[in-house]
């Protein structure tokens, strides 16, 4: 690969889009995502179809609170090396083998007999995904250049949705034809792909330069970002990283529930909403990494914001149409390209936040953040739905994506990006 350019040089449009480093995007983020849409899609369209109430379903949300809390243990992630593959490979290696397993048990439990053991399974998976994530999001920072970042984490965010087309639409259709227990072996499967890419690449950093102490592990990544930024300035970048997904993370916390109640089936649901999610996807992540080649990080942000929250607007519609294809169809397009356009953005934002000497604890802090919503305000959103409905809800979920659009004025002006690249020795992939 080649070496990290200094932050003077002007990207090449070519270079920047066209190398390995992207084929490399696409598998970390293919790798990363599946396994919360087991948790987010698959999981509550097998408990809903056999029978377990909104409710319930809801509060499964609380079994992903390793994502929140993923900042813990990522300076053990950061401190301590394994004996094969390296610092980030071995861990890499380590968590997809038990993804592929600890997803493919999740289908062996009747969930009217055995919900709590479903729950420990399911807080398993999130676990392992988690640390997964930890050492994936260290691995791109310390892989892409800091003119690559929006165009390699716009990548890894599109393969991230495109992978819950697995669970989503393939795993959903399989259900109507196959066991529930058959079609988790099928769907864990898939993360095969990853074991493969940790095994065909290299480590980025020629020296890991793991933290000599685990007290260095756990201070200094606090330590640098407070210093680098100030109070005022740390405090703002981490409200604004909790509040800009808020309305986003909120309305699509139930969709699979939501699609079934409004009179979906569940192949309708896999082969319209989760296919017409895909030209879309794809499109989006092109334009999206393209856009913030030329935009810049900051512009990216508020222009893809704007598309995020209008179309959390065609969930409202879509409750009001009822089960109209058409209709199906389009707002799921739309939400894919919003949602994806914005991802990618506020991914970037994250990775240019960190410093890339710190970059597992620090990265994993600050998606812990961002994660906040989906885990514990997303485990009250049936109590909210049975409350005022499923059209109100979506104007609400709109409403609570404000704050953060109007914090970029202050954390990410319009005419403000910044590059603050630490150039670090890296060695062929």
């Amino acid at each position: 690969m080649d070496a990290v350019k200094a932050p003077d040089d002007k990207p090449n449009w070519l270079d920047a889009v066209f190398n390995r480093r992207t084929l490399i995007c696409i598998f970390t983020g293919f790798s990363s995502g599946m396994p919360l849409y087991v948790l987010f899609q698959l999981l509550p369209a097998y408990l809903r179809a056999e029978g377990v109430g909104l409710k319930e379903i809801g509060l499964f949300a609380l079994v992903t609170f390793p994502y929140t809390w993923k900042f813990m243990w990522a300076p053990l992630m950061d401190r301590y090396i394994p004996p094969f593959l390296g610092r980030r490979r071995g861990w890499m290696l380590m968590m997809q083998l038990a993804l592929l397993g600890s997803i493919a048990c999740l289908g062996l439990f009747d969930p009217t007999m055995s919900i709590m053991t479903i729950a420990y399974l399911a807080t398993a998976v999130a676990l392992f995904s988690a640390s997964q994530d930890i050492v994936l999001d260290a691995y791109r920072r310390e892989l892409l250049p800091e003119q690559e970042l929006g165009w390699g984490n716009s990548v890894h965010v599109q393969a991230y949705r495109i992978s819950g087309l697995v669970p989503g639409a393939l795993g959903l259709i399989l259900a109507d034809i196959l066991p529930w227990s058959s079609v988790f072996i099928i769907v864990a499967a898939f993360m095969l792909l990853g074991v493969i890419m940790t095994l065909v690449v290299n480590e980025p950093i020629t020296e890991p330069r793991a933290p000599k102490t685990l007290k260095e592990a756990v201070v200094e990544p606090f330590h640098e970002f407070i210093t680098r930024l100030g109070w005022t300035g740390a405090l703002q970048i981490l409200s604004f990283m909790f509040l800009y997904k808020l309305g986003d993370n909120m309305a699509t916390a139930l969709s699979t529930p939501f699609y079934i109640d409004m009179g979906f089936s569940l192949t309708e649901i896999g082969v319209i909403a989760k296919a017409s999610a895909l030209w879309a996807s794809v499109v989006g992540g092109i334009l999206g990494g393209l856009w913030m080649i030329k935009l810049g990080i900051n512009r990216a942000l508020w222009i893809f914001g704007v598309v995020q929250v209008v179309t959390i607007l065609g969930f409202a519609l879509l409750a009001q149409a009822g089960p109209d294809k058409l209709v199906l169809a389009v707002v799921i397009s739309l939400e894919y390209l919003g949602v994806g356009l914005g991802t990618a953005a506020f991914t970037a934002f994250i990775a240019r936040s960190t410093s890339i000497t710190f970059a597992a604890t620090q990265f994993a802090l600050f998606t812990a953040l961002a994660a906040l919503p989906r885990t514990f305000v997303n485990a009250f959103t049936g109590y909210v739905v049975d409350a005022v409905g499923w059209h109100l809800f979506f104007y609400i979920c709109a409403l609570l994506a404000i704050p953060g659009m109007l914090l970029l004025l202050k954390v990410a002006p319009w005419n403000g990006d910044t590059v603050t690249a630490e150039k670090l020795p890296v060695k062929s992939l």
